[in-house]
This record gives C-alpha cells, structure tokens and sequence, in this order.
C-alpha cells in the first residue's frame, strides 16, 4: 500500500505534473524494496533452498514468543 500511496501523494502535490515527482520517487523506492528483497530471498531458501523442509521446521521449533 505505501509503494502506491506515495507516488499518489506526490503526484497530487505536483498539481497535475505527473513527471515532476517521478525521479524523486525512483530514488527512494530502491531503498524501500531492498530490504523487502533480502527478506523474500531469505524465505525463498527457506521453503526450497537445499535443506528445505527442514530449514523451515527448524525456524517453527527455535521460534521463541514474544514477551
């Protein structure tokens, strides 16, 4: 929702300049998805790396609750 919400908010404010907020927002989204992609590649080994299932198994029976 925020990669939607932003570029919206910023072309809003460019009062109908739809290029204006473009470069703006190329440059922070980058960043923003960066870590959602360590994440998702750390997932992704997780259901089918080499070690799968039991890399996941591992992670359900180490998981501690939080306090």
């Amino acid at each position: 929702m925020y990669d939607g919400a932003e570029p919206g908010k910023a072309i809003a404010a460019s009062l109908g300049d739809t290029e204006a907020p473009l470069p703006a927002r190329k440059r922070n989204l980058f960043p923003h998805s960066a870590s959602a992609a360590v994440e998702a590649d750390r997932n992704f080994k997780l259901c089918f790396g080499n070690n799968a299932p039991q890399s996941q198994l591992d992670l359900f029976t180490n998981n501690q609750p939080v306090k």
